[in-house]
């Protein structure tokens, strides 16, 4: 469209107002609080832009109607309100219900069109800007020291932003993320999942608990071998499915069978054991940090493909700024050069 109709219309759609002011006005009940919109379309109300642009896009009032879910005589009442007002022709009867947008219309449709998103991205801002809550999930196994680093994350936009947490095994926190359930969750080792965007920010190393007095205790790292005469006590896989099974498959390479399996939920339940002599516990180390049960040591394990990814993630195609923003300030304080995924590289500047 030529510069002379752009400046023809905007001209004509706003010589009723005051170029210095921008009035906020209440709307009629049933609507929204909009700032600004009387500027560029006096004495229009958010339903006949919504109209108009449902218009544009069906060309055609049956099926606008049904998507506005009003009547066919109630939109073409809107339409008429905008064009009688107005005094232009933002449409063209082609049939009785068919119809199709005249140059003004087109003008029309994309400044209405610039204002509705405006008007979201106001309201999506006003909630934000507010009393938010950013839900973070993490498993009980969590290093408490990130959890320490999500609760020490401030954000300069969002001065009263307050964190919710949220504790369970990692294959629900994954789920609760692709729910839109959480904002955002800590997972070690997530599974590899479209839903989802994940960013690396550490690594997770497994350890085995010893009684003092078992045969490798004094080693500085511990091999499966070295404990293929024991009884294991691991994770249930329902706590934490990757590792679990990256376990047992490793354990299958070294050609190592444990003499039995005992499943537990905490860390505390498996140090207890390990106390109790029932057998040797694999864990993750920020589980068993602190647990000071007599007669226990900690040694990692020397099989590398036992480390996994601790990984930040959040749904894939979130468009929460507010997640995007806490996102990146958690994520820098591990690594301040971290690679971020697309999905926070490309929604927010840098």
């Amino acid at each position: 469209m030529s510069d002379i109709w752009r400046r023809y219309f905007i001209a004509w759609s706003t010589m009723t107002i005051s170029s210095s002011v921008l009035p906020i006005r209440r709307a009629k009940r049933g609507t929204s609080i909009v700032w600004g919109i009387d500027a560029m379309f006096p004495n229009l109300e958010v339903r006949h832009l919504h109209a108009v642009d449902v218009l544009a896009e069906e060309l055609n009032f049956t099926r606008a109607a049904d998507r506005l879910n009003i009547t066919q005589s109630a939109l073409s009442k809107q339409i008429a309100e905008i064009e009688e007002h107005r005094r232009f022709h933002l449409f063209i009867r082609r049939h009785k219900r068919n119809v199709e947008l005249t140059q003004v219309g087109r003008l029309f449709v994309e400044e209405a069109r610039s204002a509705l998103l405006h008007i979201d991205r106001a309201i999506q801002l006003g909630r934000e800007g507010s009393d938010s809550i950013l839900t973070v999930g993490h498993s009980p196994d969590t290093d408490q020291a990130w959890v320490s680093a999500v609760l020490a994350t401030r954000l300069p936009l969002y001065p009263k932003l307050r964190i919710q947490l949220v504790s369970d095994f990692s294959s629900e926190l994954v789920r609760s993320v692709m729910a839109d359930e959480l904002n955002l969750a800590l997972v070690t080792a997530p599974p590899d999942n479209s839903q989802i965007t994940a960013a690396t920010f550490a690594e997770t190393h497994l350890y085995a608990a010893l009684p003092q007095t078992h045969a490798a205790a004094q080693k500085e790292l511990i091999a499966l071998q070295d404990l293929a005469r024991d009884e294991w006590i691991l994770f249930a896989r329902r706590v934490h499915p990757a590792i679990h099974d990256a376990i047992l498959d490793a354990s299958r390479r070294e050609g190592v069978s444990p003499k039995r399996t005992h499943d537990i939920i905490t860390a505390q339940q498996a140090v207890h054991l390990v106390s109790e002599h029932v057998g040797v516990a694999i864990l993750t180390k920020p589980t068993t940090v602190g647990s000071n049960a007599e007669g226990v040591v900690l040694r990692p394990l020397s099989d590398r493909s036992l480390r996994f990814d601790a990984c930040l993630i959040m749904r894939a195609g979130d468009n929460s700024r507010l997640a995007e923003e806490f996102a990146r300030s958690f994520l820098r304080r591990f690594q301040p050069q971290i690679a971020l995924p697309k999905q926070l590289e490309l929604s927010l500047p840098a």
